[in-house]
C-alpha cells in the first residue's frame, strides 16, 4: 500500500527539524495521549474483570453456586431430597446446612453472626474454608461444643484456638417472665481465613447436630447447598434440578439470582468506566488531528513541490496517512505493553506505593476483598487495541485530504 518514496518522506516529516519542533512535540503528546489511554483502558478492565471474577468465586464457594430452601423455614426430609438432586447432570454435591442468625460474644467483644451447621464432611467439601485453616484442624469439628470462626473475628475478639465463644439467639423460650434468649458456650477447635472480610468477621461454623440442638430444628435443615460444574450455566441446571424436584414446597435459587442486584451493578460500573475511559483516547485522536493539520500547513511548499515533481494526489495522502498512523501504532503498542505489564505486577505495585506512602490503599473492610485482582481477558485487549488503532486512522484522514487537495498552482504562486 505504501511505496518506498512514501514512506520516506513520511519518516523525514515525523522526524523535527530545525524550525518545525513544535509540530513534533504536538505528535509526541499525541503519541503519549494514546498510549496513556490505551493503558488506562487495560488495566481497569483488568482489575474489573478481576474483581467480579474474584468475587464470583469466593461467592460461590462459600455459598454454592444454588440452594433450596423450604417454603416454610425448614426442610425435614432433606436427605430423600438430596438424594434426587445429586442424580441430575451438573451437580457436584449437595450439603445440607442449617443457617441462622445470633449475637456472638466473647472476651467483651459483641457482634452480630450468622451460624452455620454442617456436617464435618460437609465442611470439609467446602474448599473455601477447609483449605484455609490457619490455625487449628477440622479434626476436631463434630464433637461437643466445636465451633470454627474466621480470623477477623479472632482478631478483634482476641481469641485462638481453644477459646470459648458464646452464642446469643434472640429466639428462645418463651416463660411468664417473656422470651428468655438461648446462650451456649463452644469451644474452638480451628480458625480459617476465606479472604472475604464480612465472612471472616461473621460467619461461624458448628456441628449440624449441635446446630439442630440449638436452633430446635431436630431432623432437619434450612437449606442445601448445591455445586455445580459450570457456575456460568447454572441456569440450565437449575431449571433441571426444579423439574426433578417437582415440590411446591420447595424454593430453588442460584448466585445469578440471589446475587443479579451486586453482579449488574459491577457490570454497569465496567461498561461506564469502558465508555469514559474510552474518551481519553478520543481526545488523543484529536491530537493527532491538530498536529496533523499543522503538519500539512508547515509542509505546504514542500507538498507544492512534489506535486510539481510527479507526486499524485494518492501519494500526499499516503505520506501524511502514514505519519499519522505512526504515532497511532506507536502509540497503541507503547500503551499496550504498559497496561499489561502494569496488570501483571499490580499486586507488587500497590505493595510498593503502600510501603513508600505509608497507608493502605486497598482496606479489605471497604473493599470486600483483601487484594487487589486484576484479570486479563485477551480478547478485550484486542477489542481496545483495535479500537485505538481505528480511532487514530480515523483521526489521520481528514489532515491527509487537506493535503492532498492542496493546489500547488496557489502554493507556489505565493513563495
Amino acid at each position: 500500500m505504501f511505496g518506498s518514496f512514501e514512506r520516506a518522506v513520511a519518516s523525514r516529516y515525523l522526524y523535527a527539524q530545525r524550525g518545525e519542533r513544535f509540530v513534533s512535540i504536538i505528535a509526541i503528546f499525541s503519541l503519549i495521549g494514546i498510549a496513556l489511554g490505551v493503558a488506562t483502558l487495560i488495566i481497569v478492565m483488568a482489575v474489573m474483570n478481576g474483581f467480579r471474577s474474584d468475587l464470583l468465586s469466593r461467592i460461590l464457594g462459600l455459598n454454592g453456586d444454588m440452594m433450596i430452601y423450604g417454603a416454610g423455614r425448614t426442610i425435614s426430609d432433606y436427605e430423600a431430597i438430596a438424594k434426587k438432586v445429586r442424580v441430575v447432570p451438573g451437580v457436584v454435591s449437595v450439603t445440607p446446612m442449617i443457617e441462622g442468625q445470633v449475637l456472638v460474644s466473647a472476651n467483651g467483644y459483641n457482634t452480630g453472626g450468622i451460624v452455620h451447621g454442617l456436617t464435618p464432611q460437609g465442611l470439609r467439601g467446602l474448599t473455601a474454608v477447609s483449605s484455609s485453616i490457619v490455625d487449628g484442624s477440622l479434626d476436631s469439628f463434630g464433637r461437643d461444643n466445636s465451633i470454627v470462626v474466621g480470623v477477623t473475628l479472632a482478631e478483634h475478639a482476641g481469641l485462638s484456638v481453644g477459646s470459648r465463644v458464646t452464642l446469643i439467639s434472640p429466639d428462645g423460650a418463651a416463660t411468664a417472665f417473656g422470651t428468655v434468649p438461648r446462650v451456649r458456650a463452644y469451644r474452638i477447635v480451628a480458625i480459617f481465613d476465606a479472604g472475604v472480610n464480612d465472612y471472616n468477621s461473621s460467619v461461624v461454623f458448628i456441628p449440624m447436630h449441635e446446630a439442630q440442638i440449638y436452633f430446635q430444628m431436630p431432623k432437619q435443615v434450612t437449606q442445601l447447598s448445591i455445586m455445580t460444574t459450570s457456575a456460568e450455566n447454572v441456569q440450565a441446571v437449575t431449571q433441571a434440578v426444579i423439574q426433578t424436584l417437582d415440590m411446591p414446597g420447595l424454593r430453588v435459587m442460584d448466585w445469578t439470582k440471589a446475587n443479579n442486584a451486586l453482579f449488574g451493578a459491577v457490570q454497569v460500573e465496567q461498561n461506564v468506566m469502558f465508555l469514559i475511559l474510552t474518551l481519553i483516547i478520543l481526545v488523543a485522536a484529536f491530537n493527532i488531528i491538530s498536529s496533523l493539520i499543522m503538519m500539512v500547513k508547515d509542509k505546504r511548499g514542500d507538498i507544492a513541490v512534489l506535486r510539481t515533481l510527479g507526486a499524485s494526489r494518492g501519494a500526499i495522502l499516503r505520506i501524511f496517512l502514514m505519519c499519522g498512523a505512526t504515532v497511532g501504532v506507536t502509540g497503541t503498542l507503547a500503551g499496550t505493553l504498559l497496561g499489561i505489564v502494569f496488570c501483571l505486577n499490580i499486586e507488587r505495585i500497590r505493595q510498593f506505593l503502600q510501603k513508600l506512602t505509608g497507608t493502605n490503599l486497598f482496606n479489605p473492610e471497604v473493599y470486600y476483598l483483601e487484594h487487589l485482582p486484576a484479570k486479563l481477558v485477551w480478547g478485550q485487549v484486542f477489542e481496545i487495541i483495535i479500537m485505538a488503532l481505528l480511532l487514530s486512522f480515523l483521526a489521520t484522514l481528514y489532515p491527509a485530504w487537506r493535503a492532498a487537495r492542496t493546489d500547488p498552482v496557489e502554493v507556489l504562486r505565493h513563495e
